[in-house]
Order: structure tokens, then sequence, then C-alpha cells
């Protein structure tokens, strides 16, 4: 489908949703959005739903200013995957074992590594500016640079909530590797510093929802922002490229015999502001549950535990901002769904996964999310499908 336009009071809404399938809530958020001086643009992902501040599933262009509260608190949060040589007749009928051997490679949920991983031991990983990003930590805000050494060890990790490792088939049968996190603690606890510090400026005192409070260029508040922003960016990207280092270190170890290879590693933020120019202008586009896709450029565009994802190729749509959606969207809360699920459900909605299947993760079920198949209709003229995926094992904190 095409984009549908809705009236906003700075800016018309462009939403590769039906407008009548998005909830209140988060119609409210995109309207509120479009009052914002700086805005010069609006484009809503079929995924969209309500988010704190501004929805997940929306892509907001503005000039000279950036609202941290609408790239989330998970800053840098995104995907990695790639293709391996191993097909589905190199894998064993059980499959636990491997799982046991991911979880005990990659910590998960609050979990983290002992000691910081070198990733110069890890084969072939690129190491270049690995020191320049550390020493630029130094420049991050007071309040969190007592978490260095713990930054350090959760560099690795994959935390809990919607974030997962997946071993996954093509439809060819070839095996691709594939996850899902951001920047962890560090990530989150910079985003709501600056958010705070945000709400206090002057100029968003006046703004329909506080949590839409920006920081506008040429202040000493925005750059120190960016600083902080860019880091956190930088530090979800090298957390996701050292998990995939160990899981691939998993793969060479469990399947010896067949000398694993594998192609370039795919990889994509979806919380995150880039630097990028429309219209003749140089703006600060935010995606908050939203990728980047340009012309050629390849996404991932994950479903839930138990359907399937899809590995995608951009068509460098300008309506869109050269966006698409970042996966499935939920279309229940997490209390919702754990109020309206079992476990059982939860066994019946994984067969055939080798994933954990407790309490602890009903609120993950597939049955809360939107169709992957759907949300990928809607968007048909911002990315074309390269391979769909379908997962055999989830591994979740």
């Amino acid at each position: 489908m095409s984009y549908v336009e809705v009236p906003g009071a700075k800016v018309p809404i462009r939403m590769w949703a039906d407008p009548a399938s998005v909830e209140g809530g988060a119609m409210q958020q995109l309207q509120n959005v479009a009052t914002l001086p700086w805005i010069k643009g609006l484009a809503v992902m079929p995924d969209v739903h309500y988010g704190k501040g501004a929805t997940v599933g929306s892509v907001i262009a503005m000039q000279g200013a950036v609202c941290p509260a609408a790239v989330g608190v998970d800053i840098g949060c995104g995907m990695s995957a790639v293709k391996t040589s191993l097909t589905a007749n190199d894998l064993p009928g059980d499959l636990s074992r491997l799982r046991s051997k991911i979880e005990q490679a990659i910590p998960v949920g609050r979990g983290l590594h002992r000691e910081a991983v070198d990733p110069k031991r890890l084969y072939q990983f690129p190491t270049a500016g690995w020191g320049d990003f550390w020493s630029r930590f130094d420049g991050v805000a007071d309040a969190v640079k007592f978490r260095r050494e713990r930054a350090g060890q959760q560099m690795g990790t994959l935390g809990s909530g919607n974030h997962f490792i997946e071993f996954c088939l093509d439809s060819s049968g070839a095996v691709w590797l594939m996850l899902h996190s951001g920047s962890r603690n560090i990530g989150k606890e910079l985003a709501e510093y600056h958010i705070g510090e945000a709400q206090k400026l002057p100029h968003n005192q006046g703004l329909v929802d506080r949590d839409l409070a920006v920081f506008v260029a040429d202040t000493p508040q925005m750059a120190a922002y960016r600083h902080d922003l860019f880091w956190a960016q930088e530090y979800a990207k090298y957390n996701r490229a050292i998990m995939m280092a160990l899981f691939q270190e998993v793969v060479r170890r469990e399947f010896r015999k067949a000398k694993v290879t594998f192609e370039p590693v795919i990889s994509c933020h979806h919380n995150y502001v880039a630097e990028e120019r429309y219209e003749g202008m140089d703006m600060l586009v935010t995606r908050k549950g939203a990728i980047r896709a340009g012309s050629g450029e390849f996404g991932i565009i994950p479903g839930s535990m138990g359907t399937g994802s899809y590995i995608v190729k951009g068509l460098g749509n300008a309506a869109s901002f050269n966006s698409a959606s970042h996966g499935a969207g939920r279309k229940m809360s997490r209390t919702a769904a754990k109020r309206r699920f079992s476990t059982k459900d939860l066994e019946e909605q994984t067969r055939g996964v080798e994933c954990r299947k407790d309490s602890g993760v009903v609120d993950e079920i597939p049955g809360a999310y939107k169709s992957i198949e759907k949300v990928i209709d809607q968007q048909r003229d911002l990315v074309e499908v390269v391979a769909k995926l379908k997962q055999v094992i989830c591994v979740k904190g």
C-alpha cells in the first residue's frame, strides 16, 4: 500500500497503516508530535503502537532540534543477521543442546560477563576504533560515569523483554543466525538522564506533552546529548557485533565437521537518530521502532518468537524518509498479554521452536503481536523481501 495522509497541526502525518486500526492513545501521540515547532515531517510505519512520549513505529524529521523520548530509552536498539553455509540437513533432531550452548556463551536477562569481552580474542573481529570508542566514555554525562565497569561487562549481552537470539531457516533450508538487542543499561540511563534535562528547559514548558521535550541546535545541552546519543548508538552496534561473534563461535564448535562459513553480517538500528538531508534541508531524523530503508540497503524486520522474520532491501522511498517498520509491533500490552494467555497457549503458539515456554515469557507470546505478513504487505513501496526466515531456536532473557 502507499501511505494515507492524516492532517496534523504543523505537518501532515503520512501513515503506512490503516488510521482506523491505530489505537486512540497512539493516534493522539502522533497528533502531539505534529504540533512541535521544529517538525518538518512525520511518517508512521505499519507496526505503530503506543509508546512513551512518541509512538513506537514513527519517523520524525526535525530541523535544529531532537526529542530524546522519540528515540526511546534503549538507544541504538536493533538487529543483526547472517546467513551461514549450514542447511536444515546439518541440524540435529534435538536442538536443546545448541540452545544451551548459546545461553552459556551469551548472558541473557540481567546477566553480564564476569570479565569484559576482549574483542581481540574473537575470530576476525574488526577492532579498529575500539580504543577510541571507550576513550569517548570520559565525555558522557557525569550521572553515569560510575557505570564504566558494568558497561564493559554488559557489552556482548542480550538483555530481556523482546530481545532475542535465534537460529533460523530460510525457504531454501539455509541456516541464518539472528539477534535483537541494544545499548543495555548504560543506554537506558543516558536516555533517562537527558530526557530529564530536556524537560527542565524553558522552551519546553508549553508543550502538549512534557515527554516531547527537545534539545535545540547550538546549545550546550544539545551538544552534550549528541555526544552521549551517538556514543550509545555505537555501544549498541558493538554489543550486537560481539554477541554475533560469540554466536558464530558456538556454531563453529558445534558444527566443527561442517567447517561453517558466514556471509557478511546485516546490521541495522531501529531506535536512533541520523543526520540526513531532505528537500534541500539538513534534518535530524529520529526512528523509534523503524529502520532505514534507503535504496538497496539491507534491513531486518522480525516477527514474534513463533512466527518468523524477513530480510528486506530498501526501495528508497523519500516520503517515508527512507524508512520501514522494525518488526510486527505489539497489538496488546505486556500486562494484557499475561492476563489473556497461559503457558499452555505459549506452548501451542511456539510449537516446533526450541525456546522457553514458561510464565516468564508469556508476555512475548506470538498472539500479543500483529501479523508480520500483514505488516510486510503494508509497506511494499518501502521494501522488497529478500528472504523469509522461520526460527527453530529462540533464546530470550
